[in-house]
């Protein structure tokens, strides 16, 4: 079986968020189960890029509405990654430093999809399965079932997942003419509340839709940004598969970004080691409960609600906690959280921005991981922490409720919430402390988290499973 997966991120090449590490994972595991995997994202000059060989394998022209544009696809050359990992390169669209928020973003993502169609009109064979990731490639399906120009891909089957509903991609009809010609009839499954909506029309189109957590599919059916009924109407084609995570990189066995590693036997040890010099980066007291965020300070995040919940609980908790935040994303958020450092000097410390190492040694040294999310797809923080054996504190939504279960549930071993307050996440977090306090019931809790299997490796068997129901 051959899978060309299409994504607008890919970890190490590019990453922004979830999207990238799920991307730079899936395909690696399934290729380990016998299964072709082809990643293709667009170029970014960015050091993976430059630091690694490439050859053009193929170089052709696309037409973007009044533009012809000039595209080489490039190949890595020595499979490192696991996979076949290719990239478009388009002069002044697909050649740029930065993933995101460009003004000409829709031309950017369009470009880089009619570009990856003319190139698969070339293969010798074509592939098995072409799945799509999110927005950035949503409207690959439709595109493959209604363009005239793309009918002989019509029988290879399409395949979207959806990492975050929030996003979909909207612009305008003053854009259409970028599109291929289509049938005038099917221009309806690019429409939705007047404009074109390239989630929508994937979900329309493609074969099959899957959510990156069961509980998020449900999810999705009652708050997507106006796309409830059309999520009802085509949930027979939904599948949800909660994602996993990359143990090669996330392993506090091996993991070379952290002072000491640990396995399961010693970690009581290994998270007393990794603490001890967490603490003193970061100017905290090794004896007390460190709390840690990581993440964007966005309000999907929960993040808005962070500034009230620590001033409550490090003003109340009388010097009984730390708390260390990891991130970037509202000015007005990160504002917040760093004027409280000055009060809490002792207990409170935040990164502004996101270092990669810097978040393998706070799963490796925090005792908790705070994630009070409003909208949470699936996570793979929890599951960071969970193979660290660090308490995640949650609400849960999404992927969180499908991977954390309650301390109070048997066989528990996190710490859960459903209201979305600072004062719940202020309930939590004192919960957490009297947790903390119980020696034996915390070394139990974090042997039984890292016995968990959050691996790729089941998940990749499921996605297995939903590409050999298509064939």
């Amino acid at each position: 079986m051959v899978v060309v997966h299409l994504s607008a991120e890919c970890f190490p090449l590019a990453k922004v968020g979830g999207l990238g590490d799920v991307v730079g994972a899936l395909p690696k595991y399934q290729q380990e189960l016998g299964v072709t995997s082809i990643v293709v994202t667009p170029y970014y000059d960015r050091k993976f890029a430059r630091d690694n060989e490439f050859e053009v394998i193929f170089e052709s022209n696309v037409r973007m509405g009044d533009r012809d544009l000039p595209f080489q696809v490039l190949k890595e050359t020595t499979d490192k990654l696991g996979f076949h990992l290719h990239l478009i390169r388009i002069p002044g669209l697909l050649d740029r430093s930065e993933v995101y928020s460009y003004p000409d973003e829709t031309e950017q993502f369009i470009a880089f999809q009619l570009a990856f169609l003319e190139w698969l009109l070339r293969f010798s064979e074509y592939p098995d399965i072409v799945h799509c990731h999110d927005h950035h490639t949503a409207l690959v399906p439709y595109l493959m079932a209604h363009a005239f120009k793309y009918r002989f891909l019509s029988t290879i089957p399409t395949v979207l997942t959806i990492h975050n509903g929030q996003y979909q991609g909207w612009f305008g009809w003053d854009k259409f003419h970028y599109l291929p010609e289509t049938d005038p009839l099917t221009r309806g499954v690019l429409d939705w509340g007047g404009a074109i909506n390239p989630l929508a029309a994937a979900v329309k189109s493609c074969w099959k839709f899957t959510t990156v957590s069961p509980t998020y599919l449900e999810e999705l059916k009652q708050s997507s940004k106006g796309l409830e009924p059309l999520f009802l109407q085509e949930e027979k084609k939904g599948s949800g598969i909660l994602n996993g995570i990359d143990t090669d990189v996330w392993n506090p066995g091996t993991d070379p970004l952290i002072p000491l590693n640990y396995s399961m036997d010693n970690v009581t040890k290994g998270k007393q080691e990794n603490k001890r010099a967490l603490c003193k980066e970061f100017g905290f007291t090794l004896s007390k409960p460190l709390f840690a965020f990581i993440g964007r300070l966005v309000g999907e995040k929960g993040a808005d609600l962070l500034p009230a919940a620590i001033e409550k609980i490090l003003s109340a908790a009388k010097g009984k906690a730390s708390i260390l935040i990891l991130g970037s994303g509202d000015p007005a958020i990160e504002e917040q959280l760093a004027q409280l450092k000055e009060t809490y000097k002792k207990d409170y410390n935040i990164y502004i921005g996101y270092d990669e190492a810097l978040s393998h040694r706070i799963y490796a040294g925090a005792d908790f991981l705070l994630m009070p999310s409003r909208v949470e797809p699936c996570g793979l923080n929890q599951l960071y922490a969970l193979k660290y054996g660090t308490i995640p504190v949650v609400r849960s939504t999404g992927g969180l409720k499908d991977s954390v279960i309650d301390v109070t549930e048997p066989e528990g071993y996190g710490i859960c919430f459903d209201e979305l307050s600072a004062e719940s996440i202020v309930e939590a977090i004192g919960r957490a402390v009297d947790l903390y306090a119980n020696t034996s019931n915390l070394r139990l809790l974090r042997k039984r988290m890292m016995l968990l299997d959050f691996s790729w490796n089941r998940s990749a068997n499921q996605y297995i499973d939903l590409y050999n129901s298509l064939k």
